[in-house]
């Protein structure tokens, strides 16, 4: 049997076109024109047959009249509008589900990661490899708390799973088909998504580049976002934080014993005990320790239950294919599913 990437699937799934571009918008009115500028000379220069997909996670202002605008001028754009905004890691997925190209190229609205890069690691693409990522050298613009969390948070990342997941990375990659078709069958609801690249393994290669700022707009990955991302990594690719919460567990209860025991030695010696402090103390100490453990327990089990309820992933509100291709050339996976009004033109 032809595995998910066989050649096979790959040319049905591709229908001729190479490259898909895959963008996920969310309140980026201000930076589309120039993205699919400068997007569209790159891939224009690699002389191959390419689409550009650009997805709306439930913008709030003018991004899906500007992608409507953009689209009527240029037929190698897609537009996917979701219900409403689903998240970065759900709107790039509903991309992936949508690409139709045999390489796949993720990159964010915001100019951070330059498009110009994509000649190079398509080079390394054509010589093997299955995943080029890029890889930041140097990070302009960002806060000092930023680099310093996100340098924190891929050092833990690294020493609790048992992934390898490469540091200073984002979800700026090129991908072979064989790779997407891998990760379109991951059913993940909290989704992580570098992480999940890098659980699949075949032949990765770094590409390292000089992140540059936005280049117009505010971020959309405020500290919540950036804290609820890391729980998804975290929770997705390691089970160590079950083993500390029973260490915890452990060790508090030896804590209890040891005050069991001073207190009956204390009473047969007659001696007293006095203030409040240090019984308060004692208190706050354990069911703190006790509310930690609950915590990381119902974080992984609140994800069980999530998975367990077999929603789709993301909403299609809309799709609008580029010209000359057909929006029913798509995967029917259960991942996702679409409104009536989907294949609208």
């Amino acid at each position: 049997m032809e595995s998910p990437g066989g050649q096979a699937g790959s040319a049905e799934k591709a229908g001729g076109i190479e490259l898909s571009v895959v963008v996920p918008c969310y309140n980026e009115q201000e930076v589309l024109a120039e993205m699919h500028r400068r997007t569209s000379a790159v891939c224009q220069g690699l002389g191959i047959s390419y689409e550009i997909i650009l997805i709306d996670d439930g913008s709030k202002d003018g991004t899906w009249q500007k992608m409507n605008e953009l689209a009527a001028a240029d037929g190698h754009l897609t537009l996917v509008k979701l219900s409403r905004n689903h998240g970065h890691q759900l709107a790039l997925s509903a991309g992936l589900e949508i690409a139709r190209g045999e390489k796949i190229f993720v990159i964010d609205a915001d100019l951070q990661d330059p498009p110009e890069t994509l000649p190079e690691m398509m080079k390394l693409l054509n010589e093997g490899a299955d995943v080029v990522y890029g890889q930041r050298r140097s990070r302009p613009g960002e806060s000092r708390f930023k680099l310093w969390s996100a340098s924190l948070f891929y050092r833990l990342l690294s020493r609790m799973s048992e992934t390898r997941i490469p540091q200073n990375t984002g979800d700026f990659r090129l991908m072979s088909r064989r790779v997407v078709d891998v990760l379109r069958q991951m059913p993940e609801k909290h989704r992580f998504v570098r992480g999940m690249v890098s659980w699949v393994g075949f032949n990765q290669k770094a590409f390292l580049y000089d992140r540059d700022q936005r280049f117009a707009g505010v971020t959309k990955y405020p500290f919540s976002k950036m804290m609820t991302l890391a729980i998804s990594g975290i929770t997705a690719f390691s089970t160590k934080p079950l083993r500390l919460a029973t260490f915890l567990g452990c060790m508090t209860a030896l804590i209890g014993v040891g005050i069991l025991i001073w207190a009956v030695v204390s009473h047969f010696l007659g001696w007293t005990t006095t203030g409040w402090a240090s019984i308060i103390g004692v208190v706050v100490l354990l069911s703190s320790v006790q509310l930690f453990v609950l915590g990381v327990y119902g974080e992984y089990i609140g994800r069980m239950y999530e998975q367990s309820q077999g929603r789709p992933l993301f909403i299609i509100e809309q799709v609008k294919p580029a010209n000359g291709t057909d929006p029913q050339n798509r995967s029917s996976s259960p991942k996702h599913s679409e409104s009536d009004d989907s294949h609208a033109k």
